[in-house]
């Protein structure tokens, strides 16, 4: 008898269960780093048990045909499946820990790296019975291709990795965008079939995803985009997630590098850097030490437009990401902060540069405190390699200010507020106190500032009373603490009697 197809929800909550069992001796902010390489080794091992039930049926029960590479996706070597890490009652970690390893050895081109580095032999943290459970936890559900297909396994992988990031929230900004934000920016790039797709801050692989979905829906093939999805990434841990990531959700062919882009950048055709498509990012907000003294002398020529300050690098991560656009199609989306808008100094150079050279397609200011680890307002910038003649010498600016549901934690950006900004950005024109097309000259007599409020009514929602009174206590209470550590910093330089 076969057995049923798994289904989104009851995949979704035997994966949030299998958290549950770690909770305790491991913080909810380590979970990915258990969870996500135990159900990629779960389901490597599950499909190459298919494949090897398929080659013996092939080959009337010929063991030796069976273990043919050529007959696996993913090679296992001997001792290292599933079962066999299962089969172990003392010393799980270390079983484990080898049998990951291993795997990674074999399959070099793709999966060296890929498990992470997670302490599996921290006995402290991760007895004997403790993975003894969440392996049997794990054993329950059969992962192979024939029960838990790529678009559901997938699916609930991206459910997981938002239920971690509600779990962690303020240290989830690292790894996670909102989805919504994500569906948004790749609606207004609108990839294609066949184009390059490249996210050089790609967290855990969102953006490459909802690009797959949104060529999926359009009625796109997506094996097209096969080979052209490049990502990179420096953190260990996130850069691993997003290759399982893309490999949960079928993907056969993509490169995500581990690698910090704005010292070391990963992609280039000859001396020069790469070129894509379509170009993505949530980049660190105000990164600081990001390389400045490197960018003084770029040899990629990324500072064409200035070099930014130390302890902002918004404006690094953008002139990457036009540096990294192909000269005829490139197109680029990237979330930065409020305060590049603004800002001036090196960014209002930066700004007045870029506005100068009509790249800037569209700014679109987004409501407050809808991205993990920071309650800052944001804002997406459209860049366009060549912009339609009637969108030229203009900057379409979009006030979404007040699209977001309130939340206790979290704002929400919803799908209408999605549909209804990406209809506006479609429109590019005036449109009451939602949108304006603006002049090169307007700009100009702004001091080169995109600030809403130079051209809106209003900007943001004034907060209610009790969460004022929360902000204030906050600010506050950090502007104790820094004159606490300011004093004591003090008497130990002897500035203080």
């Amino acid at each position: 008898m076969a057995t049923a197809e798994l289904d989104i929800s009851t995949l979704s909550n035997h994966l949030w269960e299998s958290a549950n069992i770690l909770r305790g001796p491991v913080d909810a902010a380590d979970f990915k780093t258990y969870i996500f390489p135990l159900l990629f080794f779960k389901r490597i091992s599950d499909v190459y048990d298919e494949e090897m039930a398929e080659a013996l049926e092939e080959s009337g029960g010929d063991r030796q045909f069976a273990l043919f590479p050529e007959n696996h996706r993913f090679q296992i070597p001997e001792d290292c499946h599933w079962q066999d890490v299962r089969a172990r009652t003392t010393n799980v970690g270390q079983a484990l820990q080898r049998a990951m390893r291993e795997i990674e050895k074999a399959n070099p081109d793709t999966l060296y790296g890929i498990f992470g580095d997670a302490q599996w032999t921290n006995k402290d943290r991760l007895s004997d019975a403790l993975l003894c459970d969440l392996i049997e936890h794990f054993s329950k559900l059969p992962l192979g291709n024939t029960v838990a297909r790529a678009d559901v396994l997938g699916q609930s992988y991206e459910y997981l990795i938002k239920k971690f990031a509600d779990a962690t929230n303020k240290k989830a900004g690292e790894f996670y965008t909102p989805r919504s934000v994500v569906n948004l920016m790749v609606r207004i790039l609108d990839p294609c079939e066949g184009e390059t797709i490249y996210d050089p801050a790609c967290g855990t692989g969102g953006m490459l995803i909802e690009a797959i979905h949104h060529v999926s829906e359009a009625g796109g093939n997506v094996r097209t985009l096969w080979g052209k999805l490049f990502g990179q990434e420096k953190n260990l841990t996130t850069s691993a997630i997003a290759r399982m990531n893309l490999f949960l959700h079928g993907v056969e062919d993509f490169q995500i590098i581990r690698k910090d882009t704005l010292r070391f950048p990963a992609f280039h055709v000859g001396d020069n850097l790469a070129t894509f498509d379509c170009v993505i990012a949530n980049p660190p907000f105000s990164l600081k030490k990001w390389g400045k003294e490197i960018w003084e002398s770029d040899p990629h020529g990324r500072n064409f437009a200035g070099v930014p300050p130390a302890k902002y690098g918004d404006f690094a991560w953008v002139q990457h990401m036009i540096k990294s656009m192909s000269f005829k199609s490139g197109r680029m989306a990237v979330v930065l902060p409020h305060g590049s808008l603004f800002r001036a100094g090196a960014e209002g150079r930066i700004r007045k540069k870029l506005i100068e050279m009509d790249v800037l397609d569209a700014v679109v200011g987004l409501g407050p405190n809808l991205f993990y680890g920071s309650d800052l307002v944001a804002s997406i910038w459209v860049f366009r390699q060549r912009k339609p003649e009637e969108h030229r010498g203009k900057v379409l600016l979009i006030n979404a200010t007040d699209k977001f549901r309130r939340g206790r934690a979290q704002n929400e950006l919803l799908p209408t507020h999605v549909e209804e900004i990406h209809h506006i950005y479609r429109e590019h024109s005036g449109r009451d106190n939602l949108a304006k097309m603006l002049s090169r000259e307007e700009i100009e007599k702004n001091d080169w500032k995109l600030s809403l409020p130079l051209y809106f009514d209003s900007e943001f929602e004034v907060p209610s009373m009790p969460e004022a009174v929360t902000r204030l206590s906050q600010a506050f209470k950090s502007a104790c603490e820094a004159e606490s550590r300011l004093t004591e910093q003090m008497n130990l330089w002897g500035l203080l009697e």
